[in-house]
């Protein structure tokens, strides 16, 4: 046995007809490497083959969802537009290609393009002990992976705007008044509570599962999705490029106000 094999970055767990994904880099705070997003596309799309599985969830190991991108330098080489493909491949496989519904299971923090990983599921049930923060105004950039759609989807144009630059940390039941969830757990029950939220789901007849999905997904569906994604990550990228968004993550860094200079 090779005691020195890493981890895989994202834990598959079956339970009956329900398809459990775990984020599994609890030392980043579960942030979406490469790897990561490559796993979720990959393991969304074996689960929507499996005819045995009738509902996928999605959550956190450790005591976050998910913390955004991850933007390390030691996060890799890709290049932009590996990187942009994932991201495409991800929101488009979990809401569209995906037939079966997905359900995140929001156990800590959600930030940024985990928040946007949340949103793209089709329900969302979130611990007591869950936060959330759209994180992109902060380092001086807009919303990618979907949540410039998804996000006003689910609570509306205002709402979406007030929080998206607002920029301020919500707990779970603040999340659950604006609409952003669905349901708030305890947190020392969630994980069995979102297993057998995951399994109640996974007992509806199959068919009515698929056509249901099939018809809500094409209310308020962009006409171009793939293209909305890859346009949000090319303002996303150049927001991050800017002047002010290398200022905003100078400051945060040094625990000050950032001074922006753009018009």
């Amino acid at each position: 046995m090779n005691t020195d094999s890493p981890e895989p970055v994202l834990l598959e767990e079956t339970h009956g007809n329900a398809r459990i994904l775990k984020l599994n880099r609890p030392a980043k705070k579960n942030a979406l490497s490469g790897e990561l997003t490559g796993a979720i596309v990959s393991a969304i799309d074996n689960a929507n083959e499996d005819a045995s599985i009738r509902v996928i969830g999605i959550t956190g190991v450790g005591d976050t969802f998910c913390a955004g991108a991850d933007l390390s330098p030691t996060r890799g080489r890709d290049s932009a537009a590996d990187t942009i493909e994932r991201a495409v491949q991800m929101v488009t496989g979990i809401r569209v290609r995906c037939q079966k519904p997905v359900i995140a299971g929001i156990n800590g923090l959600a930030i940024g393009a985990g928040l946007s990983l949340a949103m793209c599921c089709d329900m969302r049930m979130a611990s007591s002990d869950a936060t959330f923060h759209p994180g992109y105004a902060r380092i001086g950039t807009s919303p990618d992976c979907g949540l410039t759609w998804s996000l006003p989807q689910a609570v509306g144009h205002e709402r979406a705007m007030r929080f998206l630059l607002e920029v301020e940390f919500i707990d779970a039941e603040q999340a659950l008044a604006m609409g952003m969830i669905g349901e708030v757990t305890p947190a020392d029950l969630f994980a069995e509570s979102f297993l057998a939220y995951c399994q109640k789901i996974a007992q509806v007849a199959p068919l009515a599962a698929t056509q249901t999905k099939l018809q809500v997904t094409q209310v308020g569906l962009p006409e171009d999705l793939e293209a909305l994604v890859r346009n949000e990550l090319r303002l996303t990228g150049k927001g991050l490029a800017s002047d002010d968004g290398k200022e905003a993550r100078r400051a945060i860094f040094e625990k000050r106000k950032p001074v922006f200079t753009s018009t």
